[in-house]
């Protein structure tokens, strides 16, 4: 996975793309791959994009893949408000209840 630290984000992706499922299954595989380069996870396996730590590591780089992850984990606090702060139109994507949330409205507003 070293590999992955070396290579451009947008070939991260690429990547991952073009990875076998076996791979796309990888936990360690798809964390690396996900710091690099957040969109990353649209590739990764359901089961993965279950992950928390997966996608707080995803949103965390960018928080358009917030779009990607879960719907069980739209409705999480901090992963909802680690993605607004990179992406404020994440919100969009956000459970009903955290978009009304007065915090993460105000992050979503000043990152835009």
């Amino acid at each position: 996975y070293e590999l992955l630290s070396e290579t451009s984000p947008l070939a991260v992706d690429d990547i991952v793309m073009d990875a076998p499922r076996m791979v796309r299954s990888n936990r360690e595989f798809i964390l690396a791959a996900v710091t690099q380069n957040g969109w990353a996870l649209r590739h990764a396996t359901e089961e993965l994009r279950e992950d928390r730590e997966i996608v707080l590591a995803a949103v965390g780089q960018d928080g358009y893949a917030f779009r990607y992850a879960a719907p069980k984990l739209r409705g999480d606090r901090e992963i909802v408000l680690a993605a607004v702060k990179n992406y404020g139109c994440a919100l969009y994507d956000a459970a009903e209840e955290l978009r009304a949330d007065p915090e993460i409205v105000l992050a979503a507003v000043v990152q835009n």
